[in-house]
């Protein structure tokens, strides 16, 4: 029993300690003239949708629910989200080659359809962005007529 109670100081205690290492935020008060919705003219549907479902992870600009402020639950938002952002940045997307532009919009469209986008997990939290099957259809409709191939 005497263990246990060490254990437990000790994680309590190292619990406080991590909090003293906050995480760069992920927040720009700007949107770029790179950005997707800027560039495309979205439609403002799919703008609302796009803006709920994938730029909290893929754009410069997240809004943070109230456990980012707490580690170690920030430093995996800011690893995801950067990882998010590595796979696709719609805020540095007329900054992509034609080429590339395509292959993300076909990415885009393969990860929609497949239900790997928006992430389980993040759906969980975020049930607005949950996307019904009409909006499924239109952003991929969307999204297949900016392709060039």
């Amino acid at each position: 029993m005497k263990y246990l109670k060490i254990i437990a100081w000790l994680s309590l205690v190292a619990l406080v300690v991590i909090q003293l290492f906050p995480v760069t935020l992920n927040e720009s008060d700007t949107v770029p003239q790179n950005d997707f919705m800027i560039v495309n003219q979205v439609p403002a549907t799919i703008k609302n949708q796009l803006q709920v479902s994938c730029y909290d992870c893929h754009s410069n600009n997240t809004e943070y629910p109230w456990y980012s402020k707490i580690q170690p639950a920030a430093w995996y938002l800011e690893d995801h989200i950067q990882e998010g952002k590595d796979e696709l940045n719609f805020n540095e997307w007329d900054t992509y080659s034609s080429r590339r532009k395509n292959s993300k919009l076909r990415s885009i469209i393969k990860q929609i359809e497949s239900g790997e986008m928006p992430m389980d997990s993040y759906e969980l939290i975020h049930g607005d962005a949950r996307m019904d099957s009409t909006a499924v259809k239109e952003i991929i409709g969307y999204m297949d007529s900016l392709r060039e191939d």
